[in-house]
């Protein structure tokens, strides 16, 4: 997945529809995506380093991967790690990125389907 490049010196702001997002986490999350967002594209712009960022996005999300697999027989949220190593992963490589797609589409219609079943049992209990 590459990220639109910009022009060098050029301050982007941080949200499309508001460029003076306020205090708060919104913003501070909105302030992190801008600045990945700058240095992908500096990394983009410098062929020379597209290979090793590219390797240490591989081995930041297989770490990720591993360890959320070590932690799914244990209690604790093994299988969520796996799903940020992958969407890690995703980040850099297009079948990760589809299988990140893949899992929200699917966590999606698990999420809605517990919510028609939520909403029948409790029409249930009050007739």
């Amino acid at each position: 997945m590459s990220t639109p490049v910009s022009q060098p010196g050029a301050v982007e702001p941080l949200h499309p529809a508001d460029p003076h997002v306020g205090p708060g986490p919104r913003g501070i999350w909105q302030r992190v995506r801008a600045l990945l967002r700058r240095s992908r594209a500096w990394i983009h712009r410098h062929p020379h380093f597209h290979a090793p960022y590219r390797l240490v996005v591989a081995l930041a999300g297989l770490t990720v991967v591993v360890v959320g697999l070590i932690l799914v027989p244990l209690p604790g949220p093994g299988w969520l790690i796996v799903f940020v190593g992958v969407a890690i992963l995703g980040t850099e490589f297009p079948a990760a990125h589809r299988l990140t797609q893949a899992i929200r589409r699917l966590a999606h219609r698990v999420r809605l389907w517990w919510r028609a079943r939520h909403e029948r049992q409790s029409t249930r209990a009050y007739s």
